[in-house]
């Protein structure tokens, strides 16, 4: 452009007769000087005591900074065209900011919208601190962009303002430390108790993490575990070991995380053996599992006086997706799978020999189908066959259901599956503190309401001792005993839920329930949620305690040369450190996309199962 030119002429007046208290004042004042001429803004270096200079936001040129080929270069454009508008601010002797003038003139016309500039785009502080606790609070972009809306209808910040604002955050926050030195640190924070292996090369393999929050509840309600892996959560496509527990009021929550990179036994005896030193060696009653063989095989080393039982939801789903292309009229199928739950479900070994016989007999043209069942279910029958489970005490749990749905909880925080172990474990910190919180507030409100129906003599030295749950179960029972529903007792009821069944109400004749018929499971006026003295574990503290102090004493009687040579093991303890990195990217499961454009890649939404394909 002329510098001759009005518009030119305007600028000297305004750089030369302006004067600011601040360089934010002088920043914002230019921005508006120039919006509205149709030009954005940019700061090309600065040093905030001394002076900055601007430029116009179109100035400079594209660099390839990740050296990245022709053929991996996205399909994107860059907006800058080497403008040579430049203007320097400078901070005078009184505090105040004067403008100079560099070089005026532009090689483009204005922009008649200024609104994709990204200088027009940026968030006043105030909103860039709003961004950080949405962030922290796992808002989702969009959502961000909703809220701030609402306070500035013609704020001029799009969805990649906030994407790209969150980025920033995220490096600013890492700072000069390494990814997964900063993983460590966040888990000192929050008081974590993690593991990990790593191959020769220094990446992480295998990361075990247990929240403070989670350990206090599993130890609380350690008497039955749900155990399943979960995909589709972090960007290392490793699959998630979740590990979730049952409260006393029938909810689940999350009790640990394992990241794996192979779901091989030697991983999960791995994974199992460091979750059972956060239960302080307890073992569970049960631990239900689908027909995961080499997870089967870890809880069996891990913890051998635990038993394992199978998911019998899962079961069913397996008989249908390899039985169902065997019965081409689907009423057919419908009678097969009904007479096979009936087997599943036979309440007794007799009743099981019986209906399996039966079975067999029945479909016994059906021969590849009959096979399958054989080989494949009828070895683990005591698994999932109600004559076997009924004797466990699983607390009405003989599916996994609830890791399914503690796998959809997690997604819906986690929103992306192209997160690292930072945002990951992030994400799943809300999640817990969450779950904690809801089951602390139950519990406080059950100490001190009564239900109605549960108001009769019969349940008085129960109530506000035991979960409103355990009560209503008990109550059913009781309920059969008035409207003459009794069936002949089997003592599965109180085998499996640690709870009085209808007989035993019936042969206390009136007498008040004890809380001794109770199992402590259901107990609420035995556990603390409030206090926090041991929410900061450290597995092994105590011995490391007494180590040292028997250190310590021996220590003075040494002579000097087994006291330098214990000298030089600490020191060397004490200043190794090995240098860890993220883990590889492994290649996901199944088929990959055909398109390079293919959407959802980012997606936690998990793939259809067999079973899904066929039912559709």
């Amino acid at each position: 452009m002329d510098s001759s030119s009005p518009t030119i002429q305007n600028e000297e007046l305004y750089l030369a007769n302006s004067k600011f208290d601040s360089y934010d004042e002088l920043l914002k004042s230019v921005r508006d000087f120039y919006y509205v001429k149709g030009y954005g803004i940019s700061i090309r270096d600065s040093s905030k005591d001394k002076y900055v200079t601007l430029q116009c936001d179109r100035g400079g040129c594209y660099r390839d900074r990740l050296s990245i080929g022709d053929k991996r270069k996205k399909n994107t454009g860059s907006r800058l065209i080497s403008c040579p508008f430049q203007i320097v601010g400078k901070k005078e002797y009184d505090g105040g900011w004067i403008l100079k003038a560099k070089n005026l003139s532009h090689n483009h016309e204005p922009s008649t919208d200024i609104s994709r500039h990204p200088s027009f785009c940026r968030l006043s502080p105030n909103d860039v601190q709003s961004v950080k606790n949405m962030m922290l609070s796992g808002i989702p972009p969009r959502q961000i962009l909703s809220s701030l809306r609402q306070g500035n209808p013609n704020l001029p910040a799009v969805s990649r303002t906030i994407y790209n604002l969150k980025a920033k955050i995220r490096k600013e926050n890492l700072g000069n430390r390494s990814t997964v030195s900063a993983l460590f640190e966040e888990f000192e924070k929050e008081g974590f108790i993690y593991d990990i292996l790593h191959n020769s090369i220094g990446h992480i393999t295998h990361l075990f993490i247990a929240h403070p929050l989670s350990i206090k509840l599993a130890k609380a309600f350690s008497n039955i575990f749900i155990m399943d892996c979960t995909y589709k959560t972090n960007k290392y496509n490793m699959p998630l070991l979740d590990i979730i527990g049952v409260s006393c009021f029938n909810t689940s929550f999350y009790s640990g995380f394992v990241f794996l990179e192979r779901e091989d036994e030697d991983s999960y005896i791995w994974a199992l053996s460091v979750f059972k030193k956060t239960l302080e060696n307890r073992e569970p009653s049960v631990i239900m599992s689908d027909r995961e063989l080499a997870l089967m095989n870890a809880i069996n080393m891990v913890f051998p006086n635990t038993t394992n039982l199978l998911c019998i939801w899962h079961i069913e789903k397996n008989v249908l997706a390899n039985c169902k292309k065997h019965f081409p009229h689907t009423e057919e199928f419908d009678i097969f799978m009904s007479s096979w739950n009936n087997v599943a479900y036979s309440t007794s070994k007799t009743i099981f020999e019986h209906n399996w016989g039966e079975f067999e007999l029945f479909y016994q043209t059906k021969k590849v189908a009959i096979e399958y069942i054989k080989k494949t279910w009828l070895p683990w029958k005591e698994k999932f066959v109600s004559a076997w489970t009924e004797n466990y005490l699983h607390f009405g749990n003989r599916s996994s259901s609830r890791a399914e749905g503690a796998h959809a909880k997690l997604k819906q925080y986690l929103q992306v599956s192209t997160g690292g172990f930072q945002d990951v474990t992030k994400k799943i910190c809300l999640a817990i503190k969450h779950e904690f919180n809801e089951i602390k507030v139950k519990l406080a409100s059950e100490r001190i309401q009564i239900l109605h129906n549960c108001d009769a003599p019969v349940f008085r030295e129960l109530l506000c001792h035991i979960s409103h749950f355990a009560l209503k179960e008990i109550h059913m029972q009781y309920e059969k005993i008035k409207k003459g529903t009794m069936t002949p007792c089997t003592s599965h009821f109180m085998a499996t839920m640690g709870l009085p069944c209808a007989h035993k109400i019936k042969h206390l004749e009136g007498m008040k329930l004890s809380l001794d018929l109770i199992h402590p499971h259901w107990r609420i006026d035995t556990i603390c949620l409030n206090s926090e003295d041991d929410l900061h574990n450290d597995i092994g503290a105590k011995e490391f305690d007494e180590l040292l102090s028997e250190l310590s004493s021996r220590y003075q009687i040494w002579p000097q040369s087994k006291k330098e040579f214990a000298n030089s093991m600490i020191t060397q303890l004490l200043t190794e450190s090995d240098i860890l990195f993220e883990p590889l990217i492994r290649r996901p499961k199944g088929r990959p996309p055909k398109s390079k454009n293919k959407r959802g890649i980012n997606s936690t939404a998990r793939d259809p199962s067999r079973f899904e394909f066929v039912e559709s």
